[in-house]
């Protein structure tokens, strides 16, 4: 199978690297991550002047028309430098959503407005603890717990039960009467939301199988944190064998003891595994036969899950203590394979997934 990219994802690839390479070094990361918001509204206009967030958006919306092996390239080039911004919820699964979901209008007011990083649009979908939300007279009341970005939302994508026992797709603006959001650091130093609705307006937006739409957006989400991971992966072990290239012990590098090049080898075939799998995801992540689709996007998940825990660990304990210290980029990344690992559903979930569609199939 043929995986070179042509002439201008190569482009779009080499520019998306020179960009966090140059606009997003690791004290300035530090210091976003410090701040009140925990993200840069410049670095986002600066994405919006790159054109990566239209990437996902239709020409007739002010976007590229590009689709998931762009995006696969762009959150690759994002790894090294772990952005804090909202990407992945806004770039690409609400488009991806909103493309399928929303009338013409609906497109018309929000694709432009993320297109050129007006406005953040995020997705909260994963009914908590028990309190889910419903639908009554068009409002909303419940609650969602960890929604990706959520406090920087200036619409929430929010999936409610109604009366009928369907689930639907409904549109919040942050800034409605009834909407209380507590937003907070993760593990990995992204933001993340609770978002409680007391009889919220809301507008409807799907006109059915809300639930297949949202499936269907976050796969191609995940096909996109794969690739994220991939491109961190590159990073550390590239981090890796450079220590073990300088750290002395016993008169000579530590990189030529042959113990530590075979983890070094194994680190290695992770990734290149990982590589591969990515490829596949963003392959078939917009396949209409559901099962297939989920299927190997369960395989590339358990495959890519695997390897970050793999990496991560492997990584910091060939680094000793200092790995795990806030001061090395390292730790960093450490703290983003975990959460990646965990996101979308675990590796054992989704190998429990993979073998039941595959019984299935």
């Amino acid at each position: 199978m043929n995986f070179d990219y042509n002439e201008d994802q190569r482009a779009l690839a080499d520019t998306v690297q020179r960009f966090v390479a140059r606009e997003y070094s690791f004290e300035k990361r530090r210091a976003i991550r410090a701040s009140n918001a925990g993200w840069s509204r410049e670095v986002w206009q600066a994405l919006a002047d790159l054109g990566v967030l239209a990437i996902n958006i239709d020409e007739d919306y002010g976007g590229l028309g590009y689709g998931p092996q762009e995006t696969g390239l762009v959150m690759n080039a994002f790894g090294a430098g772990l952005l804090l911004e909202p990407y992945l919820a806004t770039a690409v699964i609400a488009p991806a959503l909103i493309r399928r979901t929303a009338s013409a209008d609906f497109q018309e007011q929000w694709l432009p407005a993320i297109a050129s990083g007006e406005s953040i649009v995020v997705l909260a979908h994963a009914d908590a603890r028990g309190e889910p939300v419903t639908e009554l007279g068009g409002n909303l009341t419940g609650r969602k717990a960890v929604v990706a970005h959520g406090g920087c939302a200036d619409l929430l994508l929010v999936s409610a039960r109604m009366p009928s026992g369907d689930a639907g797709l409904f549109g919040i603006n942050a800034g409605s009467e009834g909407v209380a959001v507590r937003d907070y650091p993760t593990l990995d130093g992204q933001r993340a939301a609770d978002i409680v609705l007391d009889n919220t307006p809301a507008v409807r937006i799907d006109a059915g199988g809300a639930l297949d739409h949202i499936d269907a957006a976050l796969d191609i989400g995940l096909a996109a944190l794969c690739a994220e991971a991939v491109g961190i992966m590159q990073a550390t072990v590239a981090a890796t064998t450079e220590y073990l290239k300088t750290r002395q012990q016993f008169g000579q590098p530590i990189g030529r003891f042959q113990a530590l090049q075979h983890r070094m080898a194994d680190m290695l075939l992770h990734q290149e595994q990982a590589r591969s799998m990515s490829y596949l995801a963003a392959m078939h992540c917009t396949s209409q036969d559901k099962t297939a689709r989920q299927r190997t996007l369960s395989a590339a998940k358990v495959t890519v899950g695997q390897a970050c825990r793999f990496i991560a660990q492997n990584a910091v304990q060939l680094h000793g203590g200092m790995g795990m210290t806030d001061e090395l980029m390292l730790s960093h990344w450490f703290k983003r394979l975990t959460t990646i690992e965990m996101s979308f559903g675990d590796t054992d979930s989704h190998l429990a997934r993979f073998a039941r569609l595959s019984r299935a199939a």
